[in-house]
């Protein structure tokens, strides 16, 4: 019996063939150069083989099939070697699909994932056509290019709506700005981020929210949205002081904790501070928040207070206003401490999501926002396979603490 060879065994000798054929290699990876005229050649080939399949009988045989070859077209095909110029095979009933290379299609598979990664790292579609051009050789249109990006809207409306796991032990919530047109208008438009973390004390962007104008009722609608997708309890909620954040979490959350985050709120208590008393009141801000209780925390807010109120009254005043939601971390070890009192984690993403859609500068519409974001968390995602610093140490906790919230 004749012994089955593998298709890596085929092609390790294949091109033992080509090296003892005496064909000059150095010629192999040159623009126009022998890789090229093999991605042709594999190709036909492949086409051909359809072609046999399709009719029942190969190229040099007889048949009394009514349907026969009719000679091949010429395709222009763009692929990882450059444009090449494939003979495909026909047949006289028309009736032969390739699957390699069905009708109309000019890109071999694998050049439109490259377009979504060059897209998903912020260049804009004259970039990504440059890009094309200099390394296939390829016209593109930039139309193209947009038809190619916008296969992912089903996508990004499936992730979107995707269901939630039932507990999440900590979730950020976060924003930043993007210009989009709208009514012949370039605006401003918010872009909402929930960042959770899972059980496992992994990573998720769980959802993505756009609005010119944020409130309780936005915040109820997200929220709620959340919930239906199957998230029914959230143990830790960190935010900045998002406008009717705190109403919405105590509405679709009443067990949440609500933790302001107390780097925004130390940035906010210096931002009309005058140069001079700016490291002076920082220091006196220090023990607030270094403090091991709540106790020595408002005594310290206390001391700043009878100091600085006389000419900043506004800070202790917001310190005071916001004072049961700025220190809920003190209930908790410094390995819980350290996640939760900034939000630095979620700023960390979007700050990724900022690099990517400084590059478009205006988008066209909010969906663009979206198919690029939906591709950048992608992008990230990939990265996010080991629980945050310190998290066993933390869930430990959250176990005995949270016990029949988050069995």
């Amino acid at each position: 019996m004749k012994k089955k060879v593998s298709s890596q065994d085929g092609i390790s000798k294949a091109i033992d063939l080509l090296v003892e054929s005496g064909v000059d290699l150095s010629t192999l990876f040159e623009k126009g150069g022998l890789l090229k005229e093999l991605s042709k050649r594999l190709i036909e080939k492949a086409l051909e083989s359809e072609m046999d399949n399709h009719l029942g009988y190969n190229k040099y045989s007889r048949s009394d099939s009514n349907n026969a070859r009719n000679g091949p077209s010429s395709k222009q095909v763009i692929t990882d070697n450059g444009v090449i110029s494939v003979e495909v095979p026909r047949d006289r009933s028309s009736t032969f699909e390739p699957v390699l290379l069905p009708k109309r299609q000019r890109r071999i598979p694998g050049l439109d994932d490259k377009i979504l990664s060059l897209y998903a790292k912020g260049m804009s579609l004259s970039d990504i056509q440059i890009q094309i051009q200099e390394l296939y050789g390829a016209e593109v249109s930039e139309s193209l290019i947009s038809n190619i990006t916008d296969s992912v809207i089903e996508d990004v409306k499936i992730w979107q709506n995707r269901p939630l796991e039932s507990v999440y032990p900590i979730v950020f919530f976060d924003c930043f700005v993007v210009k989009v047109r709208q009514d012949k208008r370039i605006i401003n438009k918010s872009v909402y981020v929930a960042l959770g973390i899972d059980r496992l004390g992994i990573k998720d962007v769980l959802g993505l929210w756009m609005s010119e104008n944020e409130g309780a009722k936005f915040w109820l609608g997200n929220l709620t949205e959340l919930k239906n997708r199957g998230m029914q309890d959230i143990l830790i909620a960190c935010t900045d002081n998002l406008s009717g954040m705190s109403e919405a979490i105590a509405g679709v959350y009443p067990k949440t904790e609500h933790q302001l985050c107390i780097v925004h709120q130390i940035r906010n208590s210096l931002q009309y501070v005058s140069y001079k008393d700016r490291k002076s009141l920082s220091s006196d801000l220090k023990p607030i928040y270094t403090s091991v209780t709540e106790e020595e925390a408002l005594m310290a807010l206390e001391t700043f207070s009878n100091k600085w109120d006389k000419h900043y009254p506004q800070i202790a005043k917001s310190w005071y206003a916001n004072w049961n939601n700025l220190m809920v971390f003190l209930q908790y070890p410094n390995a819980i401490r350290r996640v939760i009192y900034t939000t630095n984690i979620v700023e960390s993403v979007n700050s990724q999501f900022r690099r990517v859609t400084k590059n478009k500068r205006v988008f066209p519409k909010d969906i663009a926002v979206f198919k690029t974001l939906y591709l950048t968390i992608n992008y990230m995602t990939k990265k996010w396979t080991m629980p945050i610093h310190n998290w066993s140490e933390a869930i430990a906790h959250f176990l005995i603490k949270f016990e029949k919230r988050i069995q």
